[in-house]
């Protein structure tokens, strides 16, 4: 394999978990919406280096696959809430499709 395949696996590898991160956050926060300061800090925990552009991102996928809601309160602040899919995938009850990498259920 080469460099740029490599940089490339990675780089999809690290979306993709940070997509299940962002789930099972907001999974753990319920019923509370988990503000974008309380993700951008989960997913920090695991990639000191990501960004709120990042995580963003990621919740924008995430709203396209309607797995979470993402939206702006009065004062400007970002929220996200899982959907009723995003909680069966979070815990495990349907299967996932590809783009988010969920482990095994132990």
């Amino acid at each position: 394999m080469n460099e740029d395949h490599i940089r490339l696996q990675a780089a999809r590898s690290r979306r993709e978990f940070i997509r299940w991160l962002l789930l099972l956050a907001a999974n753990i926060n319920r019923p509370t919406v988990s503000l974008l300061r309380f993700l951008v800090q989960v997913v920090q925990a695991e990639y000191p280096d990501a960004t709120e552009l990042e995580v963003r991102r990621e919740l924008d996928y995430l709203e396209s696959r309607e797995l979470m809601k993402v939206f702006t309160d009065p004062l400007g602040q970002l929220s996200a809430d899982l959907t009723r899919h995003g909680i069966d995938v979070a815990e495990y009850t349907v299967a996932v499709e590809p783009g988010i990498m969920r482990p095994p259920k132990v």
